[in-house]
């Protein structure tokens, strides 16, 4: 395998489970680190904010800089307020995306939106599900962080954004807009502002569908790692393959 300057770790079921980290991975990104190669983060988790996203890394033994950390919630943020400006926004969601709004200057509204944005909300009751079909039968435009419809935690898989905003948009009749992985929206940031290119990027993850496609979007390298989503079995039946995989990162 080749060395590169920014290797992009997607976060559940690549570097944790749940509470739990994955000793191959936590162990590679502590040898880059030794390397003096600091590693990026790309999630579609839109419910942590960066400080958060960064402490659930140091709980399993991975010190990682603010800057190095990329979510869904951040990148939805700036689409819409660089594609709606002072348009009325709604949202599901929890911290993470809230907060990422509101830093751009988006203060979330509860009635009669022009956009409505979702992410995930692990306290969601039905009420909540019922306001968003409504606003996006209104003319709202759906934006969703991603379209995960599970992910991996230490007791299982539970539904993930991707459930919720696919039942929403059944029921409106309305494709969302998935902002998050497989889109490549959180590599073309890093590439950016660190000014990087792509023959210099990889990026790591369980899930071919969310961060392997992210990856071949993008146009960089990728390693699957069988360590949650997709199994390898799996990924070789697909007509684009990952340019390595991998059963554990060490």
């Amino acid at each position: 395998m080749k060395t590169y300057k920014a290797y992009c770790f997607d976060l559940d079921g690549t570097v944790y489970r749940g509470k739990e980290g994955i000793p191959s991975a936590v162990a590679f990104i502590q040898q880059l680190q030794q390397q003096g190669i600091e590693p990026f983060y790309v999630t579609n988790n839109s419910s942590k904010t960066r400080e958060q996203l960064q402490e659930a890394l140091h709980a399993v033994g991975v010190e990682a800089p603010l800057h190095h950390i990329y979510s869904s919630a951040l990148v939805t943020a700036k689409y819409v307020a660089m594609n709606f400006p002072d348009k009325r926004v709604a949202m599901i969601g929890a911290d993470g995306i809230r907060l990422a709004l509101l830093n751009e200057g988006i203060e979330p509204v509860d009635n009669e939106p022009d956009v409505f944005v979702m992410g995930i909300d692990r306290t969601l009751d039905y009420m909540a599900l019922a306001k968003a079909t409504i606003a996006v039968q209104n003319g709202a435009a759906f934006i969703a962080t991603n379209q995960d419809i599970k992910f991996p935690t230490e007791y299982g898989f539970l539904p993930g954004n991707g459930s919720f905003a696919r039942l929403v948009g059944e029921v409106a009749g309305v494709e969302p807009i998935y902002i998050g992985k497989p889109s490549a929206a959180m590599l073309d940031i890093i590439a950016l502002e660190h000014c990087f290119t792509k023959d210099e990027m990889v990026m790591i993850g369980d899930n071919y569908d969310t961060d392997i496609m992210c990856g071949i979007h993008f146009g960089c390298d990728t390693i699957h790692v069988n360590t949650g989503v997709t199994p390898t079995s799996e990924v070789l039946t697909k007509e684009q393959q990952p340019t390595y995989l991998v059963e554990t990162l060490v």
